[in-house]
């Protein structure tokens, strides 16, 4: 049994999710912010839960060949960057190994090669800054929370971020105090000053500032655009987020132009997209490039297909697969994205773009209800993942491709066994670092469709198998068998047409089609399908 704040000497065998050290100490899994594997080090047990426990590093006993000094002062206390103890080369190789074992351990799926693209810039290369303020010894600090904490650190620089952003935030820290307004205390749900949040266009230059406040009306907002201005001249716009919910979100419904239109622009991929404050946009632009560029070669669009983008933001996938696709459809619960969206197509001139502002489940299966078989979807979901009812929408419009953008490995692999077991077969994965010196690490995975005589394992000749039923079962069993195994949705006139080619006895019930009507054909997989239902409930024999 581990004892609470003793000293043990630990072997670190695994990297967890989050970038902290992992090994097992009396058989118990311990998690080590700031070991790397390889190291033996000297450790204080300062948690005991009851899977796991959490250890203090004390020292290294032996250092990785891969262990560095940090390069910025407050890397051990603010919880922003995880891997300024190591240099970039074994951080890119933990990140792919995570893609990898997830695909393979929890997935299931055969991955032969999975490479990683690093970035170019490990500093300097985030366009979207959020510092959350707190009131610190009776005024405010904004900075970052440290790690697994709402304890604000106070920073003067963050290397991640660019120059700017000091500027602003000095600028707003400066107004609050001259002007006695407080930073917001979320425990009390009292003060104003909830975020200091910038966007920035990497290739426009334009730079947005967004204040997200715990009111009705900001007192002295004419006095803040002034002071922001006055320290930072290139700002293209500031607003207000009115945001007076408790919990952790961190924009509101309700915004306020102090200064320019409110929204920025920025061009990604070769087109120009337009910004506003709630919108997703990708936080490091050159490497968004190339992830993307991989998402629409996975497509493997010639300009003759239909692709669905779940989750599309403000349309930067939608509209990238637009440029090389028949038509584009992009859905997103976010209203203020679609409207983004959608100006951005008209901007970029894409008349093959539409947007719905819908939850991408919902979205899906309308899709899948009217009958629309797109011949691509991509899916770009939040952390969380894909929802089953989308997972179940996808399986039942039967695109030929499935391109999955995830930023989550666990997630992935959890959606990529889903849809594997749903008719898909794994193809290929890439990883992609969008955000060095950080945990989190982004994937793009191909799926294609398996042919029906894979899915369906077993030959059937119609000719010797007329007539020869011992068993039976209705047609609702059977085309519930059918859905829930092949994602195939069948009518009791398919069923009754594979009937007659059996040679089933048929009732006077029998579903044949109106008189005079034309029927079409039970399409080839269907029809495999049912036979194999029909073995399934022994109405068929050997």
């Amino acid at each position: 049994m581990l004892t609470l704040n003793k000293h043990y000497t630990m072997e670190i065998t695994g990297m967890s999710s989050d970038g902290e050290g992992v090994g097992r100490i009396e058989n118990a899994v311990v998690f080590v912010p700031g070991a790397i594997i390889g190291e033996t080090c000297r450790v204080k047990i300062i948690n005991i839960g009851k899977t796991c426990a959490h250890g203090a590093l004390v020292f290294v006993e032996k250092a990785s060949p891969h262990r560095i000094e940090p390069d910025c002062p407050y890397f051990e206390s603010c919880g922003g960057c995880d891997f300024r103890h190591m240099d970039y080369e074994q951080e890119l190789e933990i990140k792919r190994l995570r893609v990898f074992d997830a695909l393979t351990r929890i997935g299931g799926a055969e991955v032969e090669n999975l490479p990683i693209t690093g970035a170019d810039r490990v500093d300097g290369y985030r366009n979207k800054m959020q510092y959350p303020v707190q009131e610190q010894n009776g005024k405010a600090a904004a900075g970052f929370y440290a790690a697994r904490t709402h304890r604000v650190t106070s920073i003067e620089h963050c290397r991640l971020q660019p120059e700017c952003a000091d500027r602003v935030r000095r600028a707003v820290l400066a107004w609050m105090a001259q002007y006695n307004i407080r930073a917001y205390d979320e425990t009390n749900h009292t003060g104003y000053i909830r975020h200091i949040y910038l966007r920035r266009g990497a290739v426009s230059g334009q730079l947005m500032v967004c204040i997200v406040a715990n009111c009705e009306t900001l007192p002295k907002k004419r006095q803040l655009a002034a002071a922001i201005l006055q320290a930072e001249p290139t700002v293209t716009t500031i607003t207000v987020s009115y945001n007076q919910k408790r919990g952790n979100t961190v924009l509101g419904d309700r915004f306020e132009n102090l200064y320019g239109e409110g929204v920025i622009e920025d061009t990604l991929c070769g087109l120009v997209f337009r910004l506003s404050p709630a919108a997703f946009y990708q936080i490091n632009h050159d490497q968004a490039e190339r992830l993307y560029a991989k998402a629409v070669e996975f497509a493997g669009l010639d300009g003759t297909q239909t692709v669905l983008d779940l989750y599309c933001g403000t349309g930067t996938i939608t509209l990238c697969l637009a440029k090389n696709s028949r038509n584009a459809i992009g859905v997103e619960i976010v209203a203020p994205a679609i409207e983004d969206a959608k100006r951005n197509a008209e901007r970029n001139g894409a008349e093959n773009a539409e947007f719905y502002c819908m939850d991408a489940g919902e979205a899906a299966k309308m899709f899948a209800e009217r009958g629309e078989k797109p011949d691509v979807i991509v899916v770009d979901p939040p952390r969380k993942g894909v929802s089953r009812d989308v997972i179940e929408a996808i399986e039942a419009m039967a695109p030929q491709r499935v391109v999955y953008v995830s930023c989550d490995p666990a997630t992935l692999a959890r959606d990529v066994k889903l849809l594997t077991e749903g008719g898909y077969r794994f193809e290929k994965a890439e990883a992609f670092d969008l955000f060095p010196r950080c945990a989190h690490v982004e994937t793009v995975i191909l799926l294609s469709r398996k042919d029906v005589y894979e899915r369906i394992k077993f030959d059937v000749n119609v000719e010797d198998l007329q007539g020869r039923a011992s068993s039976t079962a209705t047609y609702s069993e059977i085309k519930a068998y059918i859905l829930e195994k092949y994602g195939l949705k069948v009518t009791s006139l398919n069923i009754g047409q594979i009937k007659d080619k059996c040679g089933f006895e048929k009732r006077e019930n029998y579903n044949k089609g109106k008189e005079g009507h034309r029927v079409p054909n039970c399409p080839s997989e269907k029809e495999q399908a049912i036979m194999d239902a029909f073995r399934h409930f022994g109405m068929l024999r050997d």
